[in-house]
């Protein structure tokens, strides 16, 4: 797969994960820093290392369910891997402005 359709397929994931929501908090996991990484692989296979706001969270399953749905869907998508990670631990520092502003904290 050429860099080019890496970029788009990245892109076309990015903005369905903008579609993902802790039915808890008004802020998708995007903007709300939950994404770490988006690994495309040449066969169709992404990874994705995601977190949550906390280890312990009620609507875990919920989330990672429509995150792996969701993803799944994309065109140029054949599997989806969910790594859920605790490491770095997610603080408020890693949302974007966007998510910030809509919680009222800036």
């Amino acid at each position: 797969m050429a860099d080019n359709n890496f970029l788009q397929l990245e892109e076309r994931i990015v903005a369905v994960l903008k579609t993902v929501y802790d039915p808890e908090i008004p802020v998708d996991i995007y903007n709300l820093g939950l994404i770490y990484d988006v690994d495309c692989q040449e066969n169709g296979v992404v990874v994705i290392t995601m977190t949550l706001t906390a280890p312990n969270c009620p609507m875990a399953d919920f989330i990672l369910e429509d995150t792996k749905q969701k993803v799944s869907a994309v065109e140029g998508v054949n599997s989806v891997e969910i790594r859920l990670v605790f490491e770095p631990e997610w603080d408020r520092d890693m949302m974007s402005e966007e998510a910030k502003l809509e919680l009222g904290l800036l």
